[in-house]
């Protein structure tokens, strides 16, 4: 069902779909690949990062195989609706992109070394597509918890500018967001969770895209002292 939305006009709050108070499908408690809680609580000082780059079955993959990943959850943020089904995403009445939530410790792994593989995985210049997947649900995004997190993707999509411009590329369109502003994660539905797991051979419209992303860009000192993380809201 990927490359249904097809719409790259965002909808606006009063015409998205009304959605519903509460969660219409059962979602997994425990990670297929991690075997860690998909929907917490996860350990202590774990952070949580959201991150949308296109199809979320190969988004979400990337990041399990990451170094210091927690857990990952498919879900949708971003948008209007409620507590939205996959098929109410896909006619981009909902206004979500589809996402990853991304929880990592960070004693083991940074926002900059999983920003990093986000940047080299998608084409962060195409509005609201990747490949022949089209429509609002698929448009770039980092939305972040953390000042630490806000400092990574600043710095990160900056330097890879630079890094796009010198190869002849066009101008990052990521949407770049507090994850308090940007509205609730909801999770998807269970076939969707760690996807490619269970289904190996199943589309995947992720991979490198030739180009490297500078790290080391943010100076932990510059940084507030305190870094309130924002929990996922139900």
């Amino acid at each position: 069902m990927f490359g249904l939305g097809r719409s790259t006009q965002m909808v606006t709050p009063e015409a998205a779909l009304p959605g519903r108070p509460t969660l219409p499908f059962p979602v997994p408690t425990r990670h297929e690949v991690l075997g860690t809680p998909l929907q917490g609580p996860w350990p202590d000082g774990s952070e949580v990062m959201y991150v949308a780059m296109g199809c979320f079955w190969g988004a979400e993959r990337i990041f399990w195989r990451l170094p210091g990943v927690i857990s990952t959850a498919a879900g949708y943020v971003g948008g209007y609706t409620p507590h939205p089904t996959y098929e109410e995403v896909c006619t981009g009445r909902t206004g979500h992109t589809e996402a990853v939530q991304v929880v990592y410790d960070p004693a083991q792994t940074n926002p900059e070394l999983l920003l990093k593989a986000f940047w080299e995985n998608h084409d962060p210049t195409t509005a609201n597509r990747q490949g022949n997947d089209v429509g609002t649900q698929y448009r770039s995004a980092i939305y972040w918890t953390t000042p630490g997190q806000e400092a990574a993707a600043r710095a990160t999509k900056e330097a890879f500018q630079q890094v796009l411009t010198e190869h002849g590329h066009g101008a990052i369109t990521t949407e770049l967001r507090p994850y308090a502003e940007a509205g609730a994660f909801y999770y998807a539905e269970a076939y969707h969770q760690q996807y490619l797991h269970k289904n190996p051979g199943g589309y995947c419209n992720h991979g490198p895209n030739g180009m490297t992303c500078p790290v080391g860009l943010v100076r932990q000192d510059q940084l507030p002292a305190q870094q309130d993380i924002v929990a996922p809201r139900a």
